[in-house]
């Protein structure tokens, strides 16, 4: 166990939780808190925030402790008889703890951009952990956020300048609310089944519209899973 996973196991029976209730609070799941726990993984800088409020108190140290663990473990700075200037090793060892902790969060997060409907054009990114090689039980190169661009999906709580977050499909899922293409345009709808052949598109603008379409004429592109709302 390392010193910063000690630390976590610390606050965490001091605040009277299991690793499942505060991995609940943390919005990550059991198995992540047991392997920060055992010093397999680290906590990036807005789970300490968000464990820090939890806490009421700052445990910002706890990025201290990882760093020192980092420096003892990759940084062997040998006592020499030369006269060195002190200003350039202190800026090689910050380097160096920088480089090694930045390839650390590569390992258990990866910035997911935010697009717009034509998946060309990024507004943004966000930072998702990763979780045995995927991201919310999708492959890695599966998932992306979408920027709502307009208001025809407002009777369903989604609203223009929303975030979603969806993942890359083409199967035609009954109810399923996807990023579709249809007469050359790519809007977001609810899709149900009608048959084999065909299929309604939702929307609701004020009122609910549906218009009826073929499957053939259909290009799913992206399953949203769970919205942003802008408030």
């Amino acid at each position: 166990m390392s010193r910063a996973g000690e630390k976590l196991k610390a606050i965490r029976i001091q605040l009277g939780l299991s690793q499942k209730q505060l991995a609940k609070k943390l919005g990550v799941a059991e198995s992540f808190i047991n392997e920060v726990e055992q010093g397999r993984k680290i906590l990036n800088e807005s789970l300490i925030n968000k464990l820090s409020k939890i806490a009421g108190k700052d445990i910002n140290d706890i990025n201290m402790s990882i760093e020192e663990e980092v420096s003892r473990e990759d940084v062997d700075i040998k006592e020499t008889s030369v006269k060195v200037n002190k200003a350039n090793i202190s800026k090689a060892i910050s380097s160096e703890v920088n480089d090694v902790w930045n390839n650390a969060l590569s390992s258990i997060l990866k910035t997911i951009p935010v697009y717009k409907y034509n998946l060309k054009d990024t507004v943004g990114s966000r930072q998702l952990p990763v979780m045995a090689n995927k991201i919310e039980g999708y492959a890695l190169d599966k998932v992306l956020y979408l920027l709502i661009e307009e208001d025809d999906m407002i009777g369903f709580r989604i609203a223009k300048g929303d975030i979603a977050f969806a993942h890359i499909t083409h199967e035609i899922e009954n109810n399923a609310i996807c990023l579709v293409e249809y007469n050359s345009e790519r809007v977001i709808r609810q899709i149900k089944k009608l048959d084999s052949n065909k299929i309604l598109l939702i929307s609701n603008k004020g009122s609910l519209r549906t218009e009826t379409a073929y499957i053939k004429d259909i290009n799913v592109i992206a399953k949203l899973d769970r919205l942003e709302i802008k408030l």
